[in-house]
């Protein structure tokens, strides 16, 4: 018998039994979430299954996040609002409110999340959590209804894609820069129902805030979940983040003769900044074939690239400097925490003196909600992970999608930019801990 990938060892785990690619399990949830948009379904179907005085599967361990209609921008977003408050309280579940952060950064930082968990999440991004070696999983609001009262769910054991990467990255290359890659490898749906596994030196030698963004993205290419084995970097980020001490073994890591669907491989040291051309992130490029674009907005945020480190990227390109003319740039970090040490740092001031607006945490300008959507016409480059047509916000818009250094870059000269034309600098996880209790 063949050894098994780091997928089919956490559902084994979770399931009770010798799972395989291509069976189904019955696997136990360790963490259940939903936001202010997919919670209210998913409440109505827990009163449908279970009933009205029912209890949920583990309180502690379910979170809601007011996050994508934040603050609300009409009466329904409003009510929306007040039905998590108000299911969250009666339940006693753990509730983030407007500005708290987005579901994904909160559920990391917050230390919901640890290695081996299977994480589900009524939010296709919810693949995220594979980036600290849990089996992280979007699910649909009636999945996820059904799994609050019963603490489990069906699952197929998925077939596992791996992208191996060695070398060292050149400056002004990231992790952004890699997945875009592998979806312009592979395609939108190459990776449909697959886990996607990153491993290779170059993955190892990655910090948590850029391994977080290659699961995150996963779901772009159809992947089921975003995998990185977990190492000593994954226990340090998460002893000192979140004061949750882990013991590593081999169970979190795919065995040597494992089997995969594919084996992509790639040298690092090879690798370009990458462009995603509209409207879809398989369209990825050189950034080289497309530098010259004009811009009319910069988008710096989201859950895929809100995190600290990333905009603190873009106000060191911008530091002295201002906004290219007839340019705006909106800034909305991925959570509450990322906010204040952006105000601790200085790096706010940074931005704003540089004309950037910067934003509540939240979801709004990505999914074309609101805090600045794109008009008739405009064309924007942003750090988010989708660029379909009227995503972030017109259908006559386009949408570009790139790195928080090309980003920075491209904001001072008003057009798409090789970020290797100016200096940029990579950080490592330790910076954020430096403020944060």
């Amino acid at each position: 018998m063949t050894g098994k990938t780091l997928a089919e060892k956490l559902l084994s785990e979770k399931s009770g039994t010798d799972a395989r690619a291509g069976d189904y399990v019955e696997a136990e949830i360790d963490v259940a979430m939903a936001h202010d948009i997919t919670g209210p379904l998913a409440f109505q179907t827990f009163h449908e299954v279970a009933g009205e005085d029912a209890d949920l599967f583990a309180p502690d361990r379910t979170i809601f996040t007011i996050d994508h209609h934040a603050p609300a921008d009409g009466v329904q977003a409003a009510n929306n609002h007040n039905a998590v408050r108000e299911f969250a309280a009666k339940h006693g579940a753990n509730q983030f409110d407007v500005g708290d952060g987005i579901c994904h950064a909160v559920l990391v930082e917050e230390g919901f999340v640890r290695p081996g968990d299977l994480v589900i999440g009524a939010d296709s991004h919810s693949t995220t959590y594979g980036g600290l070696g849990a089996f992280g999983t979007g699910v649909g609001s009636t999945d996820l209804g059904t799994a609050l009262a019963t603490g489990d769910l069906w699952f197929r054991v998925p077939q596992t894609m791996r992208f191996e990467v060695d070398g060292d990255l050149q400056d002004g290359v990231y992790a952004k820069d890699l997945i875009l890659r592998f979806i312009g490898d592979v395609g939108f749906d190459g990776c449909t129902y697959m886990a996607a596994e990153y491993a290779g030196s170059t993955i190892e030698s990655l910090p948590i805030h850029e391994r977080l963004v290659l699961s995150n993205m996963a779901i772009e290419m159809g992947g089921k979940t975003g995998l990185v084995a977990p190492d000593d970097r994954t226990a340090s980020y998460l002893e000192r983040q979140t004061g949750t001490e882990i013991d590593l073994d081999d169970a979190f890591r795919s065995d040597d003769d494992a089997v995969y669907e594919s084996v992509h491989t790639y040298d690092a040291t090879e690798l370009a900044p990458q462009v995603s051309k509209p409207s879809n992130p398989q369209n990825a490029v050189d950034v080289t074939e497309v530098a010259g674009t004009p811009l009319d907005q910069i988008f710096v945020g989201t859950c895929t690239n809100g995190r600290y480190e990333d905009i603190k990227i873009v106000a060191d390109i911008l530091d002295g400097e201002t906004l290219a003319p007839n340019v705006r740039m909106v800034v909305v970090p991925a959570s509450k925490s990322v906010y204040s040490h952006m105000l601790n740092t200085g790096i706010f001031q940074t931005l704003t003196e540089a004309g950037a607006v910067i934003q509540n945490a939240g979801c709004g300008p990505c999914a074309g909600y609101h805090q600045g959507v794109l008009g008739d016409g405009d064309v924007s480059l942003a750090t988010a992970n989708r660029n379909f047509p009227g995503r972030e916000g017109s259908m006559e818009s386009r949408v570009y999608l790139g790195s928080p250094a090309t980003a920075g870059v491209s904001a001072l000269y008003g057009e798409i930019t090789d970020p290797r034309e100016v200096q940029t600098n990579r950080y490592d996880d330790t910076v954020f801990a430096e403020v944060l209790p």
